[in-house]
């Protein structure tokens, strides 16, 4: 039986993971090993930053949404569970958007909870 050669398969291999890492500084982006490392990192906080995102941006609307309730003279709390009780099924996502970009459309949720 003859000698099986992995060439083909490594340089593939190789070839793969410096593809991925063009645009990284210096021996990052050309030598294989330190470019394999950087890569594997790199996936590594894509991964945990895919989570870390819908955190993020959920802390930001909550930020925005308490601002502009403040300015109605009503708690971040107490606005929430008003809209829990009256059964009015805005995500946080959209009353944000409302709260920056349509005040009086914001106003008008406000005054319905009151």
């Amino acid at each position: 039986m003859a000698r099986v050669k992995s060439g083909v398969v490594t340089r593939r291999r190789h070839k793969r993971v410096l593809k991925r890492a063009s645009g990284y500084y210096g021996k990052k982006s050309r030598l294989f090993k330190l470019a394999n490392q950087t890569v594997n990192r790199g996936l590594a906080f894509a991964f945990r930053d895919r989570k870390q995102k819908k955190r993020e941006f959920r802390a930001l609307w909550i930020a925005r949404i308490n601002a502009a309730v403040r300015e109605h003279g009503i708690s971040y709390s107490v606005f929430i569970g008003g809209l829990k009780k009256h059964n009015i099924t805005l995500d946080r996502r959209v009353l944000a958007e409302l709260a920056c970009f349509d005040a009086p459309g914001f106003k008008a949720v406000v005054d319905s909870i009151r």
